[in-house]
């Protein structure tokens, strides 16, 4: 990097005082139990450095992780990063408990699409489809530590299937719908997958997309499958024929397996599981041959909520929007705002170019505060000048995490020119990361 450049870069925002509340919480909590004097965020992470053993007990009692045993030690220092200390030892608890720990009538889920009628969910009525899902689950068979595939679209189902699942104490794992068969096939074929979850077919940028074809072909190189669950895109999508892809069936016939004879669902029981304990894999790009497995326990738990909760400053009021579909670690961070009682939005397609001001108009309409882009996608919307009309009302975005390669001086410049009183912030690298490195 020019650091001359940088350094010389203008200022692109600071915060004003009604900034960083959750912060200023947090760091009155450590200020007045450990009696320090932290001058402010640098203090504030000097101490979380000097103090790592404190600092996330200290996070963990502050975001009221629901756990039915607390940990014993947070990590022994002693053992070098180089050799993966175990983190929070004894504990026991489960991600998606915390996930779905609000059940109220607050907004959790809004759903949107291309050409697609929105849907919206309150808490309560998630964890009720997420309680269906995990009923036909476990009355299949899936069990702790059992692996399930996806590969689809941006859809709800796939929000509701990784909560079962993780609730059951099974592994959740996916591929990017935009791979082909054997690209697919490079990843999962690394594992032992019990369940494949995928779709009929999608929207995207004014296309229909036959997931059929390829289904079959990535059904054929899992021997290990037991069940392939497609969902339905559409009404009619139910007179396809199947029969060709091996022990599949529709979800809403596979759903009919969590009603019991009287009509009524079982309650989600939450497996507990050690702090380390696998509930989700993602993969490197595979450019370097091929594509690794990265396998993350709980430790996305806490590492979402440090940068949500605390330093993006969210809140009940906040919505992200999620683009991306299942297959890389974004997913997994988009459907962590349901820990804090935020509003995800799902949107099913590429916003992007289906008019000038086509996704500005999205992120107005549904109030979005928080968004992951590509800086691609935002260097197109320079070149075609697809930007925000001047009456648009883009107050309630607070930032704008670029990811996936590294964003140049001028798409800040871009962003600068068109935005006010928004952070953009670069998480290059996210893709792949694991923090607790368990």
């Amino acid at each position: 990097m020019n650091y001359y450049q940088f350094s010389n870069s203008s200022l692109i925002w600071t915060p004003k005082e009604h900034h960083g509340k959750n912060v200023k919480k947090f760091q009155k909590i450590i200020e007045d139990k450990y009696q320090v004097k932290l001058d402010g965020y640098k203090d504030l992470h000097k101490w979380s450095i000097e103090n790592i053993c404190e600092f996330w007990a200290e996070l963990w009692d502050f975001l009221g992780i629901i756990s039915s045993r607390r940990f014993e030690k947070v990590v022994d220092l002693n053992v070098p990063m180089s050799d993966s200390p175990k983190w929070f030892e004894g504990a026991k608890l489960n991600y998606a408990e915390n996930l779905l720990k609000y059940r109220d009538d607050r907004l959790a889920l809004i759903v949107d699409g291309e050409e697609k009628q929105v849907e919206t969910y309150t808490f309560a009525q998630m964890y009720e489809k997420t309680r269906l899902y995990a009923a036909a689950f476990r009355k299949f068979g899936l069990k702790k530590g059992d692996i399930v595939v996806c590969h689809m679209s941006n859809r709800k189902e796939a929000l509701f299937a990784t909560q079962a699942v993780i609730s059951i104490g099974a592994i959740w794992t996916a591929a990017l719908p935009m791979l082909g068969a054997q690209s697919v096939l490079k990843r999962f074929q690394q594992l032992n997958a019990k369940v494949l979850l995928s779709e009929d077919g999608h929207r995207l940028e004014g296309k229909e997309i036959n997931m059929l074809p390829k289904l079959a072909e990535i059904v054929e190189g899992l021997p290990s499958l037991e069940k392939v669950i497609i969902v339905a895109s559409k009404p009619d999508s139910h007179s396809k024929d199947i029969s060709c892809i091996r022990n599949s069936c529709f979800l809403d016939e596979f759903l009919k397996m969590g009603i019991e004879v009287d009509g009524t669902v079982p309650p989600i029981k939450f497996e507990q599981v050690s702090f380390s304990h696998p509930i989700t894999i993602t993969y490197t790009s595979g450019s370097t041959g091929l594509p690794k497995g990265i396998v993350h326990g709980s430790s996305v738990l806490l590492a979402e909520a440090n940068t949500f909760f605390l330093n993006f400053d969210s809140d009940r009021d906040s919505r992200l929007i999620s683009i991306m579909p299942a297959g890389t670690i974004l997913w997994l961070i988009h459907i962590s705002v349901s820990l804090f009682g935020q509003t995800l939005v799902l949107y099913e397609g590429a916003p992007y170019f289906l008019s000038p001001t086509y996704f500005w108009d999205l992120l107005e309409k549904q109030k979005i505060s928080l968004i992951f882009i590509f800086p691609n996608v935002l260097e197109e919307m320079q070149s075609r000048n697809f930007v925000p009309r001047e009456t648009q009302n883009l107050s309630a975005l607070k930032l704008i995490v670029l990811v996936g390669s590294i964003a140049k001086f001028k798409t800040y410049d871009f962003l600068q020119s068109i935005l006010k009183d928004t952070v953009f912030s670069s998480a290059y690298g996210m893709f792949m990361y694991n923090l607790f490195g368990n």
